[in-house]
């Protein structure tokens, strides 16, 4: 068993202002609450995956500017390898500003950065030892290098299928035999916008374990030619922003340790719902121990 996992793809500094409601209107707002947190999908997944024990080296590109420089510390006091980062001179790191309410749901208004180019210096060497890699949709060359490294040797890949353009998600998805979409981006991938329907359609194009996050309202996997309803535990949101990417990050962890699909998807589920319950950003990570906890305990449908 390895519990290596390369991450490749976007990190982000995620700006984030805390408001009872989230407001609706133009106009001055005062928000009760503000906090600077990593973010960022395949950066995030990295993140939970060395919360909960495993190895997650991340390739991806920050700017020579102040924003790279902090996340590439946080990144590291985190336990996640940032070796195979590239710094770019001139390059402008992704932020984000996120309105956030009492409730934990969420307003992001994303910058992907600027002058950071699509070549992807991932080593053939970075995929040694792995079980499992991820990447995003948010950086296409470095997903595709991973997945090539990964494919030659016979590694599972995960895609966490996030809303993006849709010939990037077509591009991409044939690429890895885990495709988990977001609800947003198998719309993107489909143009369907009812979940199992969309899903079915998405099985039909692709080969390997396709599913699709739901929220609170769980996931839905294709098995055995139908869509197979996992329900989340119901837990307090505090904030869910990054759950998805936590889920992603621990599917692909249980993967590469040799779980079962549906055992990692139940394992990506407890993690995603602490997660949303802790908030904090990377900080409020679930560790392994809780994670496990929480798979004893159970939760109804």
């Amino acid at each position: 068993m390895t519990r290596k996992v390369p991450c490749a793809g976007i990190v982000v500094l995620d700006r984030v202002y805390e408001f009872d409601r989230l407001p609706l209107t133009p106009g001055k707002h005062i928000a009760k609450g503000y906090r600077e947190n990593g973010g960022g999908m395949a950066a995030t997944a990295a993140v939970a995956i060395a919360a909960l024990g495993g190895d997650a080296p991340w390739h991806g590109r920050v700017g020579d500017d102040a924003t790279g420089a902090t996340l590439l510390g946080m990144l590291r006091r985190l336990g996640v390898g940032t070796a195979g980062a590239t710094v770019v001179p001139g390059g402008k790191t992704p932020s984000a500003g996120i309105t956030l309410d009492a409730q934990g749901e969420r307003v992001l208004a994303v910058y992907p950065g600027a002058n950071l180019p699509d070549d992807a210096p991932i080593p053939d060497e970075a995929v040694a030892g792995a079980g499992a890699v991820l990447a995003d949709p948010r950086w296409v060359g470095g997903a595709e290098r991973l997945f090539a490294l990964a494919a030659a040797r016979g590694i599972p890949r995960v895609l966490d299928a996030e809303l993006g353009p849709s010939d990037i998600l077509r591009r991409l998805a044939p690429q890895a035999d885990h495709v988990v979409f977001s609800e947003r981006g198998i719309v993107d991938f489909t143009g369907i916008e009812e979940p199992r329907t969309a899903l079915a359609a998405a099985a039909a194009a692709l080969r390997g374990t396709v599913a699709v996050t739901l929220g609170a309202r769980g996931s839905l996997w294709w098995q055995d030619g139908a869509a197979l309803h996992l329900p989340a535990p119901r837990v307090q949101a505090r904030d869910t922003t990054g759950c998805g990417d936590v889920f992603h990050g621990a599917y692909a962890l249980a993967i590469a340790e040799g779980a079962p699909v549906m055992r990692a998807a139940r394992f990506a589920t407890a993690a995603a719902a602490l997660k949303a319950a802790r908030g904090n950003g990377w900080e409020g990570m679930p560790d392994r121990a809780a994670v496990e906890a929480l798979l004893r305990e159970g939760w109804e449908a």
